[in-house]
């Protein structure tokens, strides 16, 4: 830098002031300041917002644009959960089939993301992986049908009634991802 050389007859241009007043607290507010209950409460809000949109499915980009990944975690921990199957006596703890739901959930989400972007979506990863993520809901809440209904007992009615649930909740979380996806296309 010593080798540059630089003409005194530039004028600069524009004012180089700081200003003196005051400022608000609002203008210096960011989320790092943010009380950590006001941040989960957003958060939580959020995540309820893009639940109820999964819950009555509409052609909508607006949630796409703050995607997360609590919400698809906390969905897909809780259908492995239930998945991994077994009782309170049962000396099988249910490992492997936790991690097999686990893996073959994301893995899945992965896979249709990348066949997304090769096709020219121009859906992002996360956004697409946030998508597929909530779009469980239907079938975790089935799941927790069927829990109750073996609860009541197991027959051909029980088994009836399972098979209507899981087929309709497929059905509408299949629809529920086609919305979210339809609109970035």
């Amino acid at each position: 830098l010593a080798d540059v050389s630089i003409a005194e007859d530039i004028t600069v241009e524009g004012e180089i002031t700081v200003p003196v007043g005051s400022r608000s607290p609002d203008e210096d507010y960011s989320t790092l300041d943010e009380p950590v209950r006001e941040t989960i409460l957003r958060d939580l809000k959020a995540v309820g917002k893009k639940f109820v949109h999964v819950m009555y499915p509409k052609k909508s980009s607006a949630l796409l644009r703050d995607w997360d990944l609590w919400g698809p975690l906390v969905l897909c921990v809780s259908l492995a959960l239930m998945l991994q199957g077994g009782s309170a006596d049962s000396k099988d703890d249910g490992g492997p089939q936790f991690a097999e739901v686990f893996v073959i959930i994301w893995f899945g989400a992965v896979v249709i993301t990348l066949n997304s972007k090769l096709l020219g979506g121009t859906i992002s990863f996360f956004q697409s992986l946030c998508v597929l993520g909530y779009c469980i809901l239907p079938l975790t809440v089935a799941m927790l049908v069927c829990r109750l209904v073996l609860l009541a007992g197991s027959g051909t009615v029980s088994f009836i009634i399972r098979l209507i649930v899981v087929v309709a909740m497929f059905g509408w979380s299949t629809l529920a991802s086609t919305a979210f996806l339809a609109s970035e296309e």
